[in-house]
């Protein structure tokens, strides 16, 4: 089993969404993060002062995957979030030791 995690540009979320689906995948998490790379932030203007804004606004999405899906999931992701300029984001592949639905209690993959 493999972690997907990618963090990538707000308004791409339902564009990777809909590609993840399309896919298969059946769940996925999705939070709002701050962070900064090569942007290394932005200017923002507000009630006429100009502020320098160190972490710059991303989505980070979590999809939990079997090992044959986790590629296709990361090409999708790229395809979809993909805007050919700096700070489109970054795609990660972890590996999963073990699983548990809590609910009924099934593990491995069964669990996913």
């Amino acid at each position: 089993m493999k972690l997907v995690m990618a963090i990538i540009k707000p308004f791409k979320l339902d564009d990777v969404r809909e590609a993840l689906t399309a896919l298969g995948v059946q769940g996925l998490t999705v939070g709002e993060v701050r962070g900064f790379g090569r942007q290394k932030g932005q200017t923002e203007i507000y009630r006429g002062a100009e502020y320098a804004v160190s972490f710059v606004p991303k989505v980070k999405i979590e999809v939990a995957v079997d090992d044959d899906l986790a590629l296709p999931v990361v090409d999708a992701i790229q395809k979809a979030a993909n805007t050919g300029r700096i700070g489109d984001g970054k795609i990660f592949i972890l590996d999963i030791a073990h699983a548990v639905r809590i609910r009924t209690g099934e593990t491995g993959s069964e669990a996913l």
